[in-house]
């Protein structure tokens, strides 16, 4: 995932879809917000990787790979907050009118859409809680700064004092690791194998406030609303209204770079400066 993009699909659509195999291929496809990847470098000619002699892949049974995408779906489901509200027989009976054939209509459509809404309301409405707890709590702790938008930061490192921080529309380079406030860790650089690159004001307000006060070099913990964050429009690996702590490291700055001026467009119907004659050459012996 993008590590701070504010342009994430709805969550309410991707998962009303209700299609299990959603959730297969976007663990193995980066989103097009996703920080790039770089990928392994290929080993030494000298030293190929192969298979045991004589190993065979394990052959899959369709019961197990059945299972595994039944497990998906319900994992899916659960992390939309539905894990206590769906009836899970009604669900079954769906699913294999489904696979029969069954057109889906559009009051299916919104009845699903509906449920989602509700669920995640429901999540982000306990998240919003926990969240407001916590901060509450953590503004008390030594080092921590809470600013008058509700962001809290704590310094590790100050960086160059004497640098000048970024501009809004400066690219910045950094090292970042986020977490939600139970300690799970739902993204970093060094799952991407590489720092990432992005445009100041291209990110969350929590991390757009932060860098702009941050040096070359610093190492800040942030602590970050859900208003500040993604909020309702969160990522799928992140809960909706949850509160979220980075670690960052500023690598570097880069000045956006200076737009040439345009010329002056002609008006219409103007007519074009007459061209001056050239100069007479001086007269000889003058």
């Amino acid at each position: 995932m993008n590590l701070c993009n504010t342009q994430w699909p709805r969550r309410g659509f991707a998962l009303a879809t209700l299609v299990v195999m959603t959730a297969v291929s976007q663990a193995q496809t980066p989103s097009a917000n996703a920080t790039p990847s770089v990928p392994p470098s290929p080993p030494p000619a000298s030293a190929p990787v192969s298979a045991p002699p004589g190993s065979v892949p394990a052959a899959v049974s369709i019961e197990d790979s059945s299972y595994s995408v039944g497990l998906v779906f319900g994992n899916q489901l659960r992390g939309a907050g539905l894990g206590e509200t769906l009836s899970v027989d009604a669900v079954v009976r769906g699913l294999k009118e489904g696979l029969a054939g069954k057109t889906l209509g559009p009051e299916d459509k919104e009845h699903a859409l509906q449920l989602v809404r509700s669920g995640r309301d429901v999540l982000a409405t306990r998240n919003h809680a926990a969240a407001q707890d916590y901060l509450v709590q953590n503004a008390k702790s030594p080092g921590v700064t809470t600013t008058a938008s509700g962001l809290q930061y704590q310094v590790i490192e100050a960086g160059e004092a004497k640098s000048a921080s970024p501009l809004p529309g400066d690219r910045v380079t950094v090292h970042y690791r986020g977490r939600l406030i139970d300690g799970t860790e739902f993204d970093s650089s060094d799952a991407h194998a590489q720092a990432a690159t992005f445009n100041v004001n291209t990110v969350i307000k929590g991390w757009r406030e932060a860098l702009l006060l941050m040096k070359p070099k610093a190492k800040w913990r942030l602590f970050i609303p859900p208003e500040l964050a993604y909020d309702l429009n969160s990522p799928p690996t992140i809960p909706p209204g949850s509160a979220l702590i980075f670690d960052v490291e500023l690598l570097k700055i880069e000045p956006a770079p200076v737009m040439a001026p345009q010329a002056p467009k002609a008006q219409k119907g103007a007519k074009p400066s007459p061209a001056k004659p050239p100069a007479k050459p001086a007269a000889a012996g003058t």
